[in-house]
């Protein structure tokens, strides 16, 4: 239940920072197992970047799928960076969170005979993907899950607040404090503040999505990794006011939509994983000089897109009558906090979850729906295992610990003249030159993702260097580990 503003130590067994998908489950299964939770989300309930996510979940559910083929597509579309032990986990334990989510309330699409109605997208080598609504997934599971934790008497959620700084002591994250000076004493953090890709000048995330949790947890000590690994997704609308960015779901290719050059002609396999098509994109524009491909809907029935129909004629342009203008835009992050197979970080008592963390499930490049797959399936492990552990002694923090953290700067925010670097030096296709600029970046996170970048001297993936177009053999399971103010560092997980 939503509480007002107060000063003061608020004691649970778990906070959770972050309201999308993740953090409202997370929440969620730990007050299903009688744990006090606080929530801490920036926005009201319902207005996260989960919100929007027109994805589905990823789940080996038809009969003529299964979780060994799931695994197939995650690794292939991974290009040889997935960890097999986290991926094997999400298609082992994506059907059951499906089927939680069910029990919770959230109606997926189904056909005449009740069964669900399992989307095909790109990277996927058969139907697989379950919706809500269409493209509006993201909406009809946080609405219903936001309803499930504002009702719930176990959780305590404050809206509008902010953490400012992880409360740790002895070696343990004990808690947090937040931007109004409220602090949360808890057994465990969860943070569960999604990606980094609204760092990026063109980006389909909200502004909110700039790497806050990866910054509080890398100020506390926790490692990241990855951070060079930034997903583009192929279809966002580019050049209309008011839509620049807005994302065409990669389940209208699966049902048949295509691509199309300057002179109308398909130029790729629409349903290839992301980076392909990402890239394929690039090359044309390179090439036409033009400033996007066509996106051809016009053989899409309308009713199974509705939201996205929508926003195109709000925006005056009609899917059922003309070719929608799209390029590539910053989507998602694949690296984020370290996080093991239960989504504990590095520092103990700290937990990560969802586009937060970083298990090696996506490798180089996430296999479309398996995000949303993830949120779930790792956010109930991250609770079972906070919930398992000892309860250490706790204490609030004393006024002097909290006078310093307190004083601590907010994470940072990005302004245009960093997204603009970010899109210029760390876009598609990045340059040594490029990426040594980022390295004097005033943005900390900018300056990490750079480090990264420039520590992988190959093209995999979503990471694709000029200088280095082939892939490195040596760095396949290599992740680049970036831990206090360390050099990069690497390790291989399997």
């Amino acid at each position: 239940m939503p509480a007002p503003p107060s000063a003061g130590t608020h004691e649970a067994d778990v906070a959770v920072l972050g309201a999308g998908a993740a953090g409202l489950y997370a929440a969620l299964c730990a007050a299903a197992d009688g744990a006090r939770v606080v929530l801490v989300s920036a926005t009201p309930l319902a207005q996260t970047a989960s919100y929007w996510a027109q994805g589905g979940l990823a789940a080996a559910l038809a009969a003529d799928d299964s979780p060994p083929l799931h695994l197939h597509d995650t690794e292939f579309a991974g290009r040889g960076l997935v960890r097999r032990s986290a991926a094997e986990i999400l298609v082992t334990e994506a059907p059951d969170r499906v089927r939680d989510l069910q029990a919770l309330g959230v109606r997926f699409d189904a056909d005449r005979f009740g069964h669900l109605a399992l989307g095909l997208e790109g990277g996927h080598s058969v139907r697989r993907v379950v919706h809500a609504g269409g493209s509006a997934t993201g909406r009809r599971v946080v609405r219903q899950l936001s309803a499930l934790a504002a009702g719930e008497r176990r959780i305590t959620v404050f809206e509008g607040a902010r953490a400012q700084a992880l409360w740790c002591s002895d070696g343990l994250c004990r808690g947090v404090v937040c931007d109004d000076g409220r602090v949360i004493a808890a057994r465990a953090v969860v943070i569960a503040t999604g990606g980094a890709a609204a760092l990026w000048a063109r980006t389909t995330n909200p502004p909110g999505s700039q790497g806050v949790g990866l910054l509080l947890a890398h100020a506390a000590g926790a490692a990241l990794s990855d951070l060079e690994m930034l997903q583009f997704h192929p279809t966002a609308v580019i050049g209309v006011p008011g839509r620049e960015g807005f994302l065409v779901t990669e389940a209208v290719r699966g049902e048949g939509a295509t691509l199309h050059d300057a002179h109308g002609e398909r130029f790729v396999d629409e349903l290839a994983p992301r980076d392909e098509v990402s890239r394929a994109i690039h090359v044309q524009l390179l090439e036409s000089g033009e400033p996007a491909v066509g996106l051809d809907m016009r053989a899409i029935d309308p009713a199974h897109f509705p939201n996205v129909v929508a926003s195109l004629r709000e925006a005056g342009l009609d899917p059922t009558s003309e070719l929608i203008p799209v390029a590539p835009a910053a989507h998602y992050m694949m690296g984020g906090i370290v996080a093991d197979l239960n989504s504990r970080s590095t520092l103990p008592g700290l937990y990560a979850v969802g586009e937060s963390s970083c298990t090696g499930l996506h490798g180089a490049n996430r296999l479309a729906s398996n995000s949303l797959s993830e949120c779930f399936v790792f956010a109930r492990r991250a609770v079972e295992d906070a919930l398992s552990r000892p309860v250490e002694a706790r204490a609030a923090p004393s006024e002097r610990e909290l006078q310093t953290l307190r004083e601590l700067p907010a994470p940072a925010s990005a302004d245009a003249a960093v997204r603009a670097a970010l899109w210029r030096d760390a876009g598609v296709v990045r340059t040594p030159e490029g990426l040594g600029q980022l390295l004097g970046n005033p943005h900390p996170l900018a300056r990490l993702i750079a480090a990264c970048a420039l520590a992988r001297t190959e093209s995999r993936g979503a990471h694709l260097r000029a200088d280095r177009p082939e892939r490195d053999s040596a760095l396949d399971l290599r992740h680049a580990i970036v831990a206090d103010e360390e050099p990069i560092s690497w390790q291989t997980w399997r």
